[in-house]
């Protein structure tokens, strides 16, 4: 994460937050919203876009841990096919999603947005889907929010996660 000194540092919290791929608490209204196919859902269309729009500031986050830097190396991830996207569309606009970086069977989801109601929570439950429909294990939140905690998150310790990294490092998981 970038800090205002605009020095990027390395974070392992502890506890680390997860969200089990058999977890993710999905409300009644939010279902009705995915079957209404009000949002057209996309991965990897519109990766740079995704992730300024998660670095860009908005009301109650004036600062991001983005900066222009991190911006670079994600996009190069995401070039080399390891960082990806799914992104929710709605008459041709991006309105929300969110980005992450996919290594065998983990994800590790780094940020998400939303310029509409529920539609970050869209792709997250698509990311949930692709995950579990290939074969992935993990998917950490490195932090946990009270609005991930709202969807399914939790806390670990950093050992049980190490443990769950290991495990999920012996899976062939492909993102695409």
């Amino acid at each position: 994460m970038a800090h205002e000194d605009g020095q990027i540092y390395w974070y392992s919290p502890d506890p680390r937050a997860i969200l089990p791929l058999d977890g993710l608490h999905v409300s009644r209204s939010l279902m009705r919203l995915i079957r209404s196919n009000e949002y057209e859902v996309r991965f990897n269309t519109a990766f740079p876009e995704v992730i300024l729009a998660c670095a860009a500031s908005g009301p109650g986050r004036e600062e991001t841990w983005i900066s222009d830097e991190i911006v670079e190396a994600y996009i190069w991830l995401h070039e080399l096919g390891f960082a990806h996207s799914v992104e929710t569309w709605r008459e041709g606009e991006l309105v929300g999603g969110l980005y992450g970086v996919g290594l065998r069977g983990l994800f590790a989801g780094e940020s998400m947005f939303s310029r509409r109601v529920n539609a970050s929570k869209v792709a997250l439950y698509y990311l949930v889907e692709r995950l579990r429909q290939r074969h992935f294990s993990l998917l950490d939140t490195q932090f946990l929010t009270p609005h991930l905690e709202r969807l399914g998150a939790i806390e670990i310790s950093k050992q049980r996660y190490l443990a769950l990294l290991y495990e999920a490092m012996a899976i062939d998981a492909r993102f695409d």
